[in-house]
């Protein structure tokens, strides 16, 4: 039922486990908060991004997955840029950028199937003391990772209807059939989640 973001290939990262890969991410993280000097912050963010290059993942391919969150945080290092100072604005950048890439490259590396076993060991305490399924969770991991890219090629193919029949893009007009489709989608999961049994217990 799930298809992943991943892409075939042999590089160090692929082979990684995929356990090591998210302990190292998770550790990237709490290292890439802790400073804010651009010194450490440069360095840091060239390697993520050969890291993420590195993946054999192609350039334009790449942007596609990413450009979404780094718009956001174009706006977030200008908002810190009008309010405090450029020095912070860069450090959020060169911060959360880093961050983007390396999960992008841990995405693009790993299936789904693997972030869902990972996901459901490290529930296995939650559910032991009965609040909640730690299967139930890895699924949701899993469908966010599967169909949340895809909702935003949906978007991009509403918008090129509009633009091809000579209609004004708008976000009440876009936004409509988008969550329309969204939902119609969401209903034909659950079907196939329950027909196929995984929330039974």
């Amino acid at each position: 039922m799930l298809t992943g973001l991943d892409i075939e290939g042999r590089t160090p990262l692929h082979r990684m486990p995929a356990r090591a890969k998210l302990i190292a991410l998770f550790s990237a993280a709490i290292g890439l908060f802790l400073t804010s000097s651009l010194v450490l912050l440069g360095p840091a963010l060239l390697l993520a991004a050969l890291l993420y290059a590195s993946t054999g993942i192609g350039l334009a391919e790449a942007f596609r997955r990413t450009r979404f969150v780094l718009f956001t945080i174009l706006i977030l290092a200008g908002a810190n840029y009008l309010f405090h100072s450029a020095a912070e604005a860069f450090a959020v950048f060169m911060r959360l950028t880093a961050l983007v890439f390396l999960a992008a490259a841990i995405t693009a590396t790993t299936g789904i199937s693997a972030f869902m076993d990972e996901v459901t060991r490290a529930a296995r305490p939650l559910e032991t003391l009965g609040l909640v399924r730690a299967a139930d969770i890895s699924l949701a991991v899993g469908l966010v990772i599967r169909f949340v890219p895809e909702i935003f090629d949906r978007y991009r193919d509403i918008r090129d209807a509009h633009r091809a029949r000579g209609l004004r893009v708008r976000a009440l007009t876009m936004l409509v059939p988008l969550i329309i489709l969204t939902l119609k989608d969401a209903d034909t999961i659950a079907m196939a989640i329950d027909a196929r049994g995984f929330r039974r217990h």
